[in-house]
């Protein structure tokens, strides 16, 4: 795909085009407390789309990160103690200073202690919550077919929970899958497309994530959540037509992100 022909490749681009020259314009700095695996994938992408990451958990310092920043970005796919109490400093700092965050709860129906870390990252009011299906499932407190922090359920399945959920907790619910699905107070938005090929590498999900934080940064939940998957959708579906497997896609995506962004 041209990088001029973008913005052809993106759905609702009456949302996700002003969403993403902002962010571009302005670069806002994003703080993620995420896991192991991603941080540099994770990273890379918020650069491609011309955010400014920072991969921060210690909590002597967290707070004051979160307090810095333009958006938070929490990740809970590789917990441990110290982890935990570095998101929850986070978190309660951004919620003082009214910095907006989003939640990916990886895994959270696999062990109790992941749904009780979940269970209290509520408490702290994310903006946007963006999960797989079974993970919405989980959080509802119904049975889901996942396999560890891999979905088993379609996204169509998670709809009646993630509406609960958005109902419960206020925030804009991102459910991603085949299709994707953001449910607010103004309805529910549907986004297509998109490439098997994200299934096959690691990191996809905390991605979309990532992309979240960076367009809550500049645009309201509901846009933000829009914008981000908008993105990944166009840009995995690029990144596949060169592609010849796995490896080579998880290149191309962040060379895809980065021209959707109009820097190649």
């Amino acid at each position: 795909m041209p990088a001029e022909g973008w913005e052809r490749a993106l759905q609702h681009s009456d949302i996700a085009i002003p969403v993403l020259r902002r962010v571009r314009a302005e670069r806002p700095l994003v703080h993620n407390i995420t896991n192991f695996v991603v941080m540099n994938v994770t990273a890379n992408a918020l650069l491609a789309v011309g955010a400014s990451p920072a991969m921060v958990h210690a909590p002597e310092e967290a707070k004051h990160f979160a307090a810095l920043s333009r958006s938070l970005v929490i990740n809970i796919g590789t917990l441990d103690d110290t982890f935990v109490d570095g998101m929850f400093r986070a978190a309660k700092a951004a919620r003082r200073q009214a910095i907006p965050w989003v939640l990916d709860p990886v895994g959270v129906g696999a062990t109790r202690y992941r749904r009780k870390t979940v269970a209290k990252l509520l408490k702290r009011e994310p903006a946007v919550i963006r999960a797989n299906a079974s993970e919405i499932i989980a959080m509802s407190g119904a049975a889901a077919k996942a396999s560890g922090v891999d979905a088993g359920d379609s996204s169509e399945s998670a709809l009646a929970a993630a509406e609960a959920l958005h109902k419960a907790t206020g925030a804009v619910v991102a459910v991603t899958g085949a299709t994707d699905y953001v449910v607010s107070g103004e309805g529910v938005v549907s986004l297509t497309g998109g490439h098997a090929l994200s299934q096959a590498v690691t990191g996809t999900g905390c991605i979309t994530t990532a992309l979240v934080g960076a367009c809550l940064a500049v645009a309201p939940p509901r846009d933000a959540a829009i914008a981000a998957l908008a993105l990944m959708k166009a840009a995995a579906e690029a990144a596949a037509e060169g592609a010849a497997g796995p490896g080579s896609f998880a290149v191309a995506l962040i060379d895809r992100l980065a021209a959707l962004s109009g820097a190649a």
